[in-house]
Protein backbone atom coordinates (compact mmCIF):
# COMPACT_ATOMS: atom_id res chain seq x y z
CA UNK A 1 0.00 0.00 0.00
CA UNK A 2 1.32 3.64 -0.91
CA UNK A 3 1.04 6.15 1.58
CA UNK A 4 1.56 10.49 0.84
CA UNK A 5 2.55 12.21 3.93
CA UNK A 6 2.48 15.59 3.78
CA UNK A 7 1.62 18.14 7.23
CA UNK A 8 2.23 21.44 8.70
CA UNK A 9 0.11 23.27 6.09
CA UNK A 10 -0.51 26.23 8.19
CA UNK A 11 -3.42 27.47 5.64
CA UNK A 12 -3.98 30.97 6.66
CA UNK A 13 -0.46 32.50 7.37
CA UNK A 14 0.96 35.64 6.68
CA UNK A 15 4.40 36.67 6.20
CA UNK A 16 4.29 40.78 7.10
CA UNK A 17 0.18 40.53 6.73
CA UNK A 18 0.83 39.13 3.49
CA UNK A 19 -1.28 36.29 2.92
CA UNK A 20 -0.17 33.46 1.53
CA UNK A 21 -3.18 31.57 0.62
CA UNK A 22 -2.25 31.91 -3.25
CA UNK A 23 0.86 30.44 -2.43
CA UNK A 24 -0.48 27.56 -0.24
CA UNK A 25 -3.13 26.79 -2.87
CA UNK A 26 -0.33 26.82 -5.45
CA UNK A 27 1.23 23.52 -4.00
CA UNK A 28 -1.84 21.94 -2.59
CA UNK A 29 -2.51 21.35 -5.91
CA UNK A 30 0.84 20.00 -6.59
CA UNK A 31 0.06 17.26 -3.86
CA UNK A 32 -3.00 16.46 -5.34
CA UNK A 33 -1.10 15.82 -8.92
CA UNK A 34 1.61 13.93 -7.00
CA UNK A 35 -1.03 11.83 -5.10
CA UNK A 36 -2.86 11.20 -8.76
CA UNK A 37 0.54 10.19 -10.70
CA UNK A 38 2.06 8.40 -7.87
CA UNK A 39 -1.32 6.30 -7.58
CA UNK A 40 -1.10 6.38 -3.69
CA UNK A 41 -4.06 4.97 -1.42
CA UNK A 42 -3.81 7.28 1.02
CA UNK A 43 -2.96 10.66 2.25
CA UNK A 44 -1.50 11.20 5.56
CA UNK A 45 -1.85 14.89 7.44
CA UNK A 46 0.33 15.15 10.45
CA UNK A 47 -1.24 18.06 12.28
CA UNK A 48 -0.93 21.91 11.97
CA UNK A 49 -3.53 22.19 9.24
CA UNK A 50 -4.43 25.89 9.56
CA UNK A 51 -2.14 28.85 11.03
CA UNK A 52 -4.60 29.21 14.26
CA UNK A 53 -7.10 27.22 15.73
CA UNK A 54 -9.94 30.05 14.72
CA UNK A 55 -8.79 29.75 10.82
CA UNK A 56 -10.14 32.66 8.58
CA UNK A 57 -13.45 31.17 6.32
CA UNK A 58 -10.78 31.79 3.26
CA UNK A 59 -8.57 28.73 4.93
CA UNK A 60 -11.02 26.16 5.90
CA UNK A 61 -12.40 26.76 1.99
CA UNK A 62 -8.78 25.84 0.80
CA UNK A 63 -8.73 22.62 2.94
CA UNK A 64 -12.11 21.52 2.08
CA UNK A 65 -11.61 21.78 -1.55
CA UNK A 66 -8.32 19.99 -1.20
CA UNK A 67 -9.48 16.75 0.70
CA UNK A 68 -13.00 16.84 -1.59
CA UNK A 69 -10.22 17.24 -4.62
CA UNK A 70 -8.39 13.90 -3.09
CA UNK A 71 -11.57 12.25 -2.18
CA UNK A 72 -12.86 12.47 -5.65
CA UNK A 73 -9.53 10.68 -7.22
CA UNK A 74 -10.63 7.84 -4.43
CA UNK A 75 -7.86 8.74 -1.82
CA UNK A 76 -8.39 7.85 1.68
CA UNK A 77 -6.99 10.84 4.08
CA UNK A 78 -6.11 10.35 7.40
CA UNK A 79 -6.20 13.80 9.29
CA UNK A 80 -5.07 14.73 12.84
CA UNK A 81 -4.72 18.08 14.84
CA UNK A 82 -2.00 19.73 15.49
CA UNK A 83 -0.65 22.21 18.43
CA UNK A 84 -1.62 25.18 16.04
CA UNK A 85 -5.34 22.95 15.10
CA UNK A 86 -8.41 23.11 17.25
CA UNK A 87 -9.17 19.65 17.95
CA UNK A 88 -13.17 20.09 18.51
CA UNK A 89 -13.12 22.02 15.07
CA UNK A 90 -10.57 19.49 12.67
CA UNK A 91 -13.42 16.62 14.13
CA UNK A 92 -16.21 18.72 13.39
CA UNK A 93 -18.43 16.49 11.06
CA UNK A 94 -15.24 13.53 11.46
CA UNK A 95 -18.11 10.99 11.55
CA UNK A 96 -20.01 12.47 8.55
CA UNK A 97 -17.10 12.13 6.16
CA UNK A 98 -16.10 8.86 7.50
CA UNK A 99 -18.02 7.54 4.50
CA UNK A 100 -16.14 9.99 2.23
CA UNK A 101 -13.13 7.99 3.09
CA UNK A 102 -11.77 11.01 5.00
CA UNK A 103 -11.01 10.35 9.02
CA UNK A 104 -10.09 12.77 10.98
CA UNK A 105 -8.71 12.37 14.77
CA UNK A 106 -11.97 13.45 17.28
CA UNK A 107 -10.59 15.26 20.30
CA UNK A 108 -8.67 12.90 22.44
CA UNK A 109 -10.53 11.50 25.29
CA UNK A 110 -8.26 8.78 26.80
CA UNK A 111 -7.09 5.95 23.54
CA UNK A 112 -5.63 6.64 19.98
CA UNK A 113 -8.07 6.09 17.23
CA UNK A 114 -7.67 3.80 14.75
CA UNK A 115 -8.78 2.36 11.22
CA UNK A 116 -8.40 -0.59 9.66
CA UNK A 117 -6.84 -1.01 5.85
CA UNK A 118 -6.38 -3.96 3.64
CA UNK A 119 -4.19 -5.28 0.42
CA UNK A 120 -2.60 -8.11 -1.15
CA UNK A 121 -0.49 -8.28 2.62
CA UNK A 122 -3.25 -8.22 4.96
CA UNK A 123 -4.71 -5.89 7.05
CA UNK A 124 -2.47 -2.38 7.72
CA UNK A 125 -3.78 -0.45 10.84
CA UNK A 126 -3.69 3.61 10.87
CA UNK A 127 -3.23 4.97 14.42
CA UNK A 128 -4.41 9.21 14.73
CA UNK A 129 -2.74 10.77 17.47
CA UNK A 130 -3.52 14.34 17.72
CA UNK A 131 -0.95 16.77 19.68
CA UNK A 132 -0.84 15.75 23.18
CA UNK A 133 -0.70 18.18 26.16
CA UNK A 134 -0.04 16.21 29.54
CA UNK A 135 -2.83 18.23 30.73
CA UNK A 136 -5.08 16.75 28.37
CA UNK A 137 -4.33 13.09 28.56
CA UNK A 138 -3.96 13.34 32.72
CA UNK A 139 -7.70 14.02 32.48
CA UNK A 140 -8.47 11.04 30.95
CA UNK A 141 -5.54 8.59 32.86
CA UNK A 142 -5.68 9.83 36.39
CA UNK A 143 -3.83 7.05 37.46
CA UNK A 144 -1.08 7.60 35.21
CA UNK A 145 1.75 9.82 36.48
CA UNK A 146 2.26 12.46 33.32
CA UNK A 147 4.17 15.69 33.58
CA UNK A 148 5.79 15.70 30.01
CA UNK A 149 4.84 14.71 26.28
CA UNK A 150 6.91 11.59 26.91
CA UNK A 151 4.97 10.54 29.54
CA UNK A 152 1.82 11.30 28.25
CA UNK A 153 2.16 9.23 24.72
CA UNK A 154 3.68 6.84 26.98
CA UNK A 155 0.60 6.61 28.83
CA UNK A 156 -1.42 6.02 25.90
CA UNK A 157 0.21 3.51 24.10
CA UNK A 158 0.71 1.34 27.23
CA UNK A 159 -3.97 1.64 27.30
CA UNK A 160 -3.68 0.86 23.46
CA UNK A 161 -3.63 -2.91 22.13
CA UNK A 162 -1.22 -2.95 19.27
CA UNK A 163 -0.85 -6.00 17.31
CA UNK A 164 2.70 -5.85 16.69
CA UNK A 165 2.17 -8.98 13.81
CA UNK A 166 0.51 -6.77 11.80
CA UNK A 167 1.82 -3.45 10.11
CA UNK A 168 1.01 -0.66 11.88
CA UNK A 169 1.69 2.91 10.65
CA UNK A 170 1.21 5.99 13.50
CA UNK A 171 0.18 9.74 12.51
CA UNK A 172 1.47 11.98 15.16
CA UNK A 173 2.59 15.82 15.66
CA UNK A 174 4.84 15.61 18.33
CA UNK A 175 8.48 16.48 18.94
CA UNK A 176 11.13 14.16 18.56
CA UNK A 177 14.47 14.39 20.60
CA UNK A 178 16.87 14.71 18.20
CA UNK A 179 14.91 16.39 14.98
CA UNK A 180 16.19 20.07 13.89
CA UNK A 181 14.02 22.63 14.48
CA UNK A 182 13.90 26.58 12.28
CA UNK A 183 12.28 29.52 14.24
CA UNK A 184 8.61 28.97 12.89
CA UNK A 185 7.67 26.10 15.33
CA UNK A 186 6.71 26.13 18.74
CA UNK A 187 8.35 24.63 21.50
CA UNK A 188 8.16 24.13 25.35
CA UNK A 189 10.73 25.83 27.45
CA UNK A 190 12.49 23.14 29.42
CA UNK A 191 12.25 20.14 27.19
CA UNK A 192 9.21 18.95 28.13
CA UNK A 193 7.80 18.49 25.13
CA UNK A 194 10.49 16.25 23.58
CA UNK A 195 9.63 12.41 22.84
CA UNK A 196 12.33 9.69 22.65
CA UNK A 197 12.25 7.97 19.64
CA UNK A 198 11.91 4.62 20.67
CA UNK A 199 8.72 5.20 22.08
CA UNK A 200 7.22 4.65 18.78
CA UNK A 201 9.14 1.18 17.78
CA UNK A 202 6.11 -0.67 17.50
CA UNK A 203 5.25 1.40 14.48
CA UNK A 204 6.47 0.55 10.94
CA UNK A 205 6.11 3.97 9.50
CA UNK A 206 5.48 6.70 11.82
CA UNK A 207 3.98 9.89 9.62
CA UNK A 208 5.37 13.23 11.59
CA UNK A 209 4.39 16.70 12.12
CA UNK A 210 5.64 19.81 13.73
CA UNK A 211 8.99 20.00 12.41
CA UNK A 212 9.20 22.28 9.60
CA UNK A 213 12.27 20.66 7.97
CA UNK A 214 11.65 17.67 5.89
CA UNK A 215 14.08 15.21 7.82
CA UNK A 216 14.21 11.13 9.28
CA UNK A 217 14.64 10.72 13.03
CA UNK A 218 17.31 7.89 13.55
CA UNK A 219 15.10 5.30 10.94
CA UNK A 220 13.76 5.92 7.49
CA UNK A 221 10.68 5.44 9.01
CA UNK A 222 10.46 7.93 11.76
CA UNK A 223 10.12 11.15 9.04
CA UNK A 224 9.22 14.11 9.24
CA UNK A 225 7.11 15.60 5.76
CA UNK A 226 8.39 19.24 6.85
CA UNK A 227 5.60 22.01 5.98
CA UNK A 228 5.04 22.45 2.20
CA UNK A 229 6.58 25.99 2.08
CA UNK A 230 9.01 28.27 3.52
CA UNK A 231 7.56 29.85 6.86
CA UNK A 232 10.57 31.87 7.78
CA UNK A 233 13.96 33.00 6.68
CA UNK A 234 15.45 30.21 9.18
CA UNK A 235 13.43 27.88 6.57
CA UNK A 236 15.23 29.59 3.38
CA UNK A 237 17.98 26.46 2.67
CA UNK A 238 15.16 24.20 3.56
CA UNK A 239 14.19 21.43 0.36
CA UNK A 240 10.19 21.35 0.60
CA UNK A 241 9.17 17.96 -0.36
CA UNK A 242 6.27 15.30 -0.12
CA UNK A 243 7.27 11.87 1.24
CA UNK A 244 5.70 8.66 0.12
CA UNK A 245 6.15 5.53 1.86
CA UNK A 246 5.60 1.75 0.30
CA UNK A 247 4.23 -0.52 2.67
CA UNK A 248 4.48 -4.34 1.78
CA UNK A 249 4.83 -7.25 3.45
CA UNK A 250 5.78 -7.01 7.41
CA UNK A 251 9.37 -5.61 7.39
CA UNK A 252 9.29 -4.60 3.66
CA UNK A 253 8.80 -0.41 3.94
CA UNK A 254 10.63 1.91 1.33
CA UNK A 255 10.65 5.51 1.68
CA UNK A 256 11.59 8.46 -1.09
CA UNK A 257 10.83 12.16 -0.68
CA UNK A 258 9.24 14.23 -3.84
CA UNK A 259 10.51 18.12 -3.99
CA UNK A 260 7.50 20.49 -4.01
CA UNK A 261 7.82 23.82 -5.40
CA UNK A 262 6.86 26.98 -4.73
CA UNK A 263 4.77 30.14 -6.29
CA UNK A 264 7.33 32.23 -4.75
CA UNK A 265 10.61 31.29 -2.96
CA UNK A 266 11.38 32.40 0.41
CA UNK A 267 15.49 33.52 0.39
CA UNK A 268 18.33 35.71 1.63
CA UNK A 269 20.09 37.51 -0.98
CA UNK A 270 23.05 40.20 -0.18
CA UNK A 271 25.21 42.70 -1.65
CA UNK A 272 25.23 46.31 -2.70
CA UNK A 273 22.76 48.52 -3.89
CA UNK A 274 24.24 48.38 -7.20
CA UNK A 275 24.86 44.55 -7.23
CA UNK A 276 21.32 44.21 -6.37
CA UNK A 277 19.83 45.98 -8.53
CA UNK A 278 21.89 44.62 -11.26
CA UNK A 279 20.30 41.12 -10.39
CA UNK A 280 17.13 39.84 -12.44
CA UNK A 281 13.73 41.24 -11.18
CA UNK A 282 11.93 39.06 -8.82
CA UNK A 283 8.84 38.33 -6.63
CA UNK A 284 10.07 36.28 -4.40
CA UNK A 285 9.75 37.07 -0.65
CA UNK A 286 13.18 37.91 0.32
CA UNK A 287 15.04 39.17 3.34
CA UNK A 288 18.31 41.99 1.17
CA UNK A 289 21.14 42.56 3.64
CA UNK A 290 23.04 45.72 1.67
CA UNK A 291 26.60 46.39 2.61
CA UNK A 292 27.14 49.87 0.93
CA UNK A 293 29.34 51.72 3.71
CA UNK A 294 26.88 54.73 2.65
CA UNK A 295 23.29 53.64 2.42
CA UNK A 296 21.54 55.53 0.32
CA UNK A 297 18.47 56.62 2.64
CA UNK A 298 15.99 55.60 0.31
CA UNK A 299 18.06 52.28 -0.64
CA UNK A 300 14.76 50.16 0.25
CA UNK A 301 12.32 51.78 -2.48
CA UNK A 302 14.74 51.83 -5.18
CA UNK A 303 15.34 47.96 -4.59
CA UNK A 304 11.47 47.04 -4.42
CA UNK A 305 11.51 48.38 -7.98
CA UNK A 306 13.57 45.15 -8.66
CA UNK A 307 11.98 43.12 -5.76
CA UNK A 308 8.64 43.99 -5.08
CA UNK A 309 7.88 41.67 -2.13
CA UNK A 310 10.82 42.68 0.74
CA UNK A 311 10.09 41.04 3.69
CA UNK A 312 13.42 42.32 5.77
CA UNK A 313 15.44 45.04 5.06
CA UNK A 314 19.18 44.85 6.90
CA UNK A 315 22.25 46.95 6.60
CA UNK A 316 25.38 45.37 7.00
CA UNK A 317 28.97 47.38 6.92
CA UNK A 318 32.25 48.26 9.12
CA UNK A 319 29.70 50.51 11.36
CA UNK A 320 27.38 47.67 11.94
CA UNK A 321 29.59 44.25 12.65
CA UNK A 322 31.03 44.95 15.23
CA UNK A 323 29.25 43.80 18.18
CA UNK A 324 29.79 45.12 21.97
CA UNK A 325 28.35 43.60 24.95
CA UNK A 326 27.28 46.69 26.47
CA UNK A 327 26.80 44.63 29.76
CA UNK A 328 30.34 42.74 30.12
CA UNK A 329 31.62 45.15 32.51
CA UNK A 330 29.25 45.83 34.67
CA UNK A 331 25.10 45.96 34.79
CA UNK A 332 22.96 48.78 32.74
CA UNK A 333 21.50 50.14 35.95
CA UNK A 334 25.13 50.50 37.29
CA UNK A 335 25.99 52.72 34.24
CA UNK A 336 25.22 56.25 34.02
CA UNK A 337 23.53 57.83 30.99
CA UNK A 338 26.54 58.97 29.35
CA UNK A 339 28.24 55.78 30.15
CA UNK A 340 25.03 54.41 27.91
CA UNK A 341 25.28 56.77 25.43
CA UNK A 342 29.28 55.39 24.51
CA UNK A 343 28.22 52.18 24.68
CA UNK A 344 25.74 52.50 22.09
CA UNK A 345 27.57 55.05 19.99
CA UNK A 346 30.53 52.29 19.99
CA UNK A 347 27.98 49.98 19.22
CA UNK A 348 27.06 51.49 16.23
CA UNK A 349 30.31 53.08 14.87
CA UNK A 350 32.58 49.85 15.02
CA UNK A 351 34.32 50.55 18.55
CA UNK A 352 35.04 54.47 18.35
CA UNK A 353 34.63 56.73 21.04
CA UNK A 354 32.03 59.85 20.56
CA UNK A 355 33.87 63.22 20.10
CA UNK A 356 34.28 66.21 22.59
CA UNK A 357 31.35 67.73 20.64
CA UNK A 358 28.92 64.37 20.75
CA UNK A 359 29.71 64.67 24.62
CA UNK A 360 28.86 68.28 24.81
CA UNK A 361 25.49 67.94 22.82
CA UNK A 362 24.54 64.93 25.49
CA UNK A 363 25.11 67.25 28.29
CA UNK A 364 23.25 69.95 26.93
CA UNK A 365 20.00 68.09 26.74
CA UNK A 366 20.17 66.12 29.82
CA UNK A 367 20.45 69.62 31.82
CA UNK A 368 17.47 71.11 29.68
CA UNK A 369 15.72 67.58 30.55
CA UNK A 370 16.68 68.43 34.52
CA UNK A 371 15.67 71.57 34.23
CA UNK A 372 11.91 71.07 32.74
CA UNK A 373 11.42 68.15 35.20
Amino acid sequence: MRFLHIADLHLGKQLNDLSLLEDQEFVLNQIVSIAENERADAVLIAGDVYQRSSPQAEAMALFDSFVSRLARLDKKVFVISGNHDSALRISYFSSLVRSSGVYVSEAFEGKMQSVTLKDADGEIVVWLLPFLRPSRVKKWLPDEKISTCQEAVEAVLRHTEIDTRKRNVLICHQFITGSETSDSEEMTVGGLDNIDASVFDAFDYVALGHIHKPQKVLRDTLRYAGSPLKYSFSEALHKKSAVIADLREKGDVSVRTLPLYPLHDLRCVEGTVDSLMALPYSEDYLWITVHDEDVPPDARVTLSVNFPNIMKFSVSNSRTKFDVDVLATQSMENKTILELFTDFYRFQNNNAEPGAEHRKVLEKVLRELEETT
